[in-house]
C-alpha cells in the first residue's frame, strides 16, 4: 500500500525555493545541493559515503522502480542528507528487490522529496554551482529554514572523513568484514592496507576478488601503523568534501611515498596529489554520474566512467616530473596522475565500478603488478 505524501520544500542559499512531496522521511535535512546524471544504480549512490551532507538532485525523472535489495550496498547505510527526485515509483518490479526506496530511505531517517522540477532544479546548479540548501517538510517556515541554510558551514574548508571513516581496523574477505586483532601472518596473498577515507564496499571486492589480502584501517592511521601490517600496497580511498583540510591524512601518505605502491581513488587521487606537492580547488558543480568521458592518455582510448566528487587537483600546481595519465573530455580537468619514481598513482574517477561501466577495471590489475614488481625488488 503506498504512504500518503506530505508537501515538502528545497530553499536554496540564494533564496530560490522548489516545493514537492515527501514520499520519504519528514523534519529538516541541510547540505550541498549537487546532481546525479546516472540513469540507473541510486542504491549505491545513496550508500556511498563520498555523499555525507549533500542533497542529491536525480536528473534521470523515474526513479524507485526497481526498489531496492541487501545486495547492491556500497556501505552499512545512507550518507547523503536528502534525496530530490521528479516521480517516485513507490510500486517497484524487479525479481531482487525486497523493499521500496521509501522505506529504506525512512529505515535511515532520510528525506525523500519529488514532484520538484528537476530540470530547472539542474539548470540553476549548472548556472550558479553547487549551493547549500535545505529539504524540510516545514513548508510554511521557508522565511526560517532560509535562515538555516545561510548558518550552515558548508563543505569548504572541512573534514568530514571524521564522520565516514570505520573506527577500529577490519579485514575484508568474500564480502565479510572481521575485526583485526593484532597483526596476521603473511600469506602468499598481496597484502594491500586501505586507508578508509569513507570506502565503497565494491573498492573491497575489486581486490579481494583479484587475490588480495584486504586489511582497512581509519583515515587517522600513521604511517608507522600502516608499515607495521607489512603491507605490499596501500590504497587511499573516495570519501566526502573538501580535501584541503586533510593535512595529516596528507602527512600520513608523504611517509608512505616510496616505501612502497600506493593507488588512489577519488579522494584518495586528491590526497595523493597534495602528497606530492599540488593544490586542489572546488569545481563549480562537480562530476556526479556514470557517464562521464576519461581520455587515457597512454593510449587514446576513452573511458566512460563513474564519478563523484566536487573538487579537483590542479595540473599546473604538481611537480613538473609528475606524469599527467587521464583526463576529463568534459571540461579538461585531471583525472588520473602518475609518479613511477614513487611507485603511485591515482583516477580521480571510479574503476570498481558500481554502478556504471566496468572501462577501467585495469587500473586494478596495474597495482597488482606494481606490487609484485614492487615486491621482487625488495626481496
Amino acid at each position: 500500500m503506498l504512504k500518503a505524501k506530505r508537501p515538502a520544500v528545497l530553499v536554496l542559499e540564494d533564496g530560490t525555493i522548489y516545493r514537492g512531496s515527501a514520499f520519504a522521511g519528514s523534519g529538516d535535512s541541510l547540505g550541498e545541493v549537487v546532481f546525479n546524471t546516472g540513469m540507473t544504480g541510486y542504491q549505491e549512490i545513496l550508500t556511498d559515503p563520498s555523499y555525507q551532507e549533500q542533497i542529491l538532485v536525480m536528473t534521470y525523472p523515474l526513479v524507485g522502480n526497481y526498489g531496492v535489495n541487501e545486495h547492491d550496498m556500497e556501505s552499512l547505510s545512507i550518507h547523503m542528507a536528502g534525496f530530490v527526485v521528479r516521480e517516485y515509483q513507490g510500486r517497484p518490479s524487479n525479481f531482487r528487490s525486497n523493499r521500496t526506496l521509501a522505506d529504506f530511505l525512512e529505515d535511515h531517517g532520510r528525506i525523500g522529496v519529488d514532484g520538484i522540477d528537476t530540470r530547472a532544479l539542474t539548470r540553476r546548479i549548472r548556472t550558479k554551482g553547487a549551493m547549500r540548501g535545505v529539504l524540510s517538510t516545514r513548508v510554511e517556515h521557508t522565511d526560517d529554514l532560509l535562515e538555516q541554510v545561510k548558518a550552515y558551514p558548508g563543505l569548504v574548508g572541512r573534514d568530514i572523513v571524521k564522520d565516514v571513516t570505520c573506527k577500529e581496523p577490519y579485514s575484508w574477505h568474500d564480502g565479510v568484514g572481521s575485526s583485526l586483532q593484532g597483526v596476521p601472518e603473511k600469506t602468499d596473498r598481496l597484502r594491500v592496507v586501505v586507508l578508509d577515507c569513507g570506502v565503497k564496499h565494491n573498492i573491497l571486492r575489486s581486490l579481494d576478488e583479484r587475490g588480495c589480502e584486504v586489511l582497512v584501517v581509519p583515515a587517522t592511521t600513521k604511517a608507522d601503523l600502516i608499515m607495521s601490517l607489512k603491507p605490499d600496497g596501500v590504497l587511499l580511498t573516495n570519501g566526502p568534501g573538501d580535501p584541503a583540510p586533510l593535512t595529516a591524512i596528507v602527512a600520513t601518505v608523504k611517509k608512505l611515498l616510496g616505501r612502497l605502491p600506493v593507488f588512489g581513488i577519488c579522494l584518495g587521487h586528491q590526497i595523493l596529489g597534495q602528497a606530492l606537492g599540488a593544490k586542489t580547488a572546488k569545481l563549480k558543480f562537480g562530476h556526479h554520474g556514470i557517464n562521464q568521458p576519461v581520455k587515457n592518455l597512454r593510449t587514446g582510448r576513452v573511458e566512460i566512467s563513474s564519478q563523484n566528487h566536487g573538487f579537483v587537483v590542479l595540473t599546473d600546481t604538481l611537480p613538473a616530473d609528475t606524469q599527467i595519465t587521464h583526463i576529463n573530455l568534459n571540461d579538461n580537468t585531471l583525472e588520473g596522475l602518475s609518479y613511477p619514481g614513487l611507485d603511485a598513482f591515482s583516477v580521480q574517477y571510479h574503476p570498481e565500478a558500481a554502478p556504471g561501466p566496468k572501462d577501467s577495471g585495469y587500473l586494478f590489475a596495474e597495482f597488482i603488478e606494481m606490487m609484485e614488481r614492487h615486491t621482487k625488488r625488495a626481496a
